[in-house]
């Protein structure tokens, strides 16, 4: 037991480290010279480049974000893979190897989403957590990821308001998840995970329902 408890510790700490990797903040100090987090929002996150840095260094950051939530996960499968591992895990009283799998697949997919949006490197500040979000869930399911994805792009084609898309698909992935019918561990995963990221975005939701939440485009006029 103390064996698989060491290796599936070993495991959280690494998603977090990953889900952690300040990419935002590194491009903006690297290649500008600027601290992300004392511009716009505050938020380390691609929109926030987006609206600070632009595009290209928006885009970059979006695909590192959504790789280190496909990696967290990539990096449970490879791990369980080995024969070690189902080795420990058996050992430790557990037989359905599969089921520990998918349970320590939403606990690192979580582990990354806080890391992400409070990283040890820069203060325990971070992003919204949106892009690990999604990579993790294609890593997870690529129907629910794409299926979030879409409800993400529809609501941004018609609100121009990325935070309202993100929001959006947070509320969108838990119905995803059943109506896949996908296992127990991933609904679970995708309620909290959908929680901690609508709560993420709480003081965007009041500049939403006051009409001050800037669109594609637009800056933040107002600080919360």
């Amino acid at each position: 037991m103390i064996n698989w408890l060491v290796l599936n510790g070993v495991i959280l700490i690494v998603a977090y480290l990953l889900g952690a990797t300040p990419s935002g903040y590194w491009i903006g100090s690297w290649f500008y010279g600027i601290d992300i987090r004392e511009q716009g929002s505050g938020s380390t996150g691609a929109t926030n480049v987006l609206r600070t840095l632009g595009k290209w260094p928006a885009l970059v950051v979006l695909i590192v974000d959504i790789l280190k939530g496909v990696l967290a996960i990539a990096l449970v499968r490879y791990i369980y893979s080995f024969d070690f591992a189902q080795g420990l895990t058996i050992a430790a009283g557990i037989p359905d190897i599969l089921m520990a799998k998918e349970w320590m697949v939403i606990l690192v997919g979580l582990m990354a989403i806080v890391g992400h949006s409070k990283s040890l490197w820069i203060g325990f500040k971070g992003g919204k957590s949106v892009a690990s979000s999604l990579g993790i869930l294609l890593a997870m399911s690529w129907v629910v990821g794409l299926g979030t994805l879409t409800v993400f792009i529809l609501v941004l084609a018609t609100s121009r308001i990325v935070s309202l898309s993100s929001i959006s698909g947070a509320v969108a992935v838990s119905g995803l998840m059943l109506l896949s019918n996908q296992p127990l561990p991933y609904e679970i995963f995708a309620v909290a995970a959908g929680f901690y990221v609508i709560w993420r975005h709480r003081t965007n939701i009041q500049r939403i329902f006051a009409g001050k939440e800037p669109r594609i485009g637009q800056k933040l006029s107002t600080e919360s």
